[in-house]
């Protein structure tokens, strides 16, 4: 859903079983139009992730978490805010 409208983006992704048939597939119908809109069929690509903040509230101390560390730490809100402060 588009944040702004609300209104539905209109895109969807699909898995096929080899690139054979997905290569076919982004062939015949990219460009195709459905319901007076042109279809746009590619390969999916992987997201790009926003650099990492190099500090807390401005302060010189660097991140406990890294760009490379992809899930966050487990644990009660209380106990994250603890560990923050003691930066």
């Amino acid at each position: 859903m588009d944040r702004n409208t609300g209104r539905p983006r209109g895109f969807a992704f699909i898995e096929f079983g080899d690139k054979v048939a997905a290569a076919e597939a982004i062939r015949k119908y990219d460009g195709h139009e459905l319901k007076g809109r042109k279809l746009r069929v590619s390969e999916a690509e992987e997201r790009r992730r926003a650099p990492a903040p190099t500090s807390f509230e401005g302060g010189s101390q660097q991140s406990s978490y890294s760009s490379a560390r992809v899930a966050k730490p487990k644990g009660s809100r209380k106990n994250l805010r603890g560990r923050k402060r003691s930066l």
